[in-house]
């Protein structure tokens, strides 16, 4: 459950979060969460500015101090963060599409517009490796519009498919969400400068991957390894 450090300077830090890890104390109660990682690596305080989902791993950008935070908050609030994520859904969904589907912002909030876009990237059996943008930032928004497409992902418990699940869980050993953030781009709140860091796969996704034989030769994620 270590904390990969992809990228940090004076005002931000982007980290590979490890899938099963809350991000902040408050939204769990775990002893060890991303932001105490992050704080006792660093040896300073940090600040969340997004989240990700306990069950989701990949780049995570934390603020240093309160003006970073406030500026990030800022970007990701107007929509001018670029996310990227891959997931392995179920279902051979078509090459690329375009999910507009409103979902509630918040846990208990009334549901607003959500965009998602996506190309396929492969397929394994009745199974798809996929890219998703989410254009908007809403409570599960990747998991809840493919789930709405009827593509579920993989490994998700609360919108998933208990049978496909267990599949992964017996044949390939996969005993996760198959949800990985890949990169994030903004722009720095210092300068202005676009700044864009990726997080490379974990070692499960592509131990996974191997196994579905979705990595070649050409387009092989390096590995990471906490």
């Amino acid at each position: 459950m270590a904390v990969s450090i992809l990228f940090a300077d004076d005002d931000v830090v982007v980290v590979n979060k490890p899938a099963g890890q809350a991000v902040h104390r408050g939204w769990a109660r775990d002893k060890v969460v991303t932001m105490t990682a992050v704080r006792d690596a660093l040896g300073q305080w940090v600040y969340p500015v997004h989240r990700l989902d306990r069950p989701t791993s990949g780049a995570l950008v934390l603020a240093l101090h309160q003006e970073a935070a406030a500026a990030l908050g800022k970007s990701f609030a107007e929509g001018q963060v670029d996310k990227r994520y891959v997931a392995l859904t179920r279902g051979v969904t078509p090459q690329r599409g375009r999910i507009d589907h409103p979902i509630p912002r918040s846990e208990g909030g009334p549901r607003v517009r959500a965009v998602t876009r996506y190309t396929r990237l492969g397929i394994f059996e009745r199974y798809s490796w996929v890219r998703a943008t989410p254009l908007t930032g809403r409570l599960h928004q990747i998991r809840r519009h493919f789930k709405h497409i009827s593509h579920p992902l993989i490994g998700d418990v609360n919108y998933g498919k208990g049978e496909h699940n267990r599949l992964f869980r017996s044949r390939f050993g996969f005993h996760r969400l198959a949800l990985h953030a890949t990169s994030l781009a903004f722009a720095h709140p210092n300068h202005g400068d676009r700044l864009q860091v990726s997080a490379p796969l974990t070692e499960d996704l592509r131990e996974l991957l191997d196994q579905l034989g979705l990595l070649d030769d050409g387009d092989r994620p390096p590995l990471h390894r906490p």
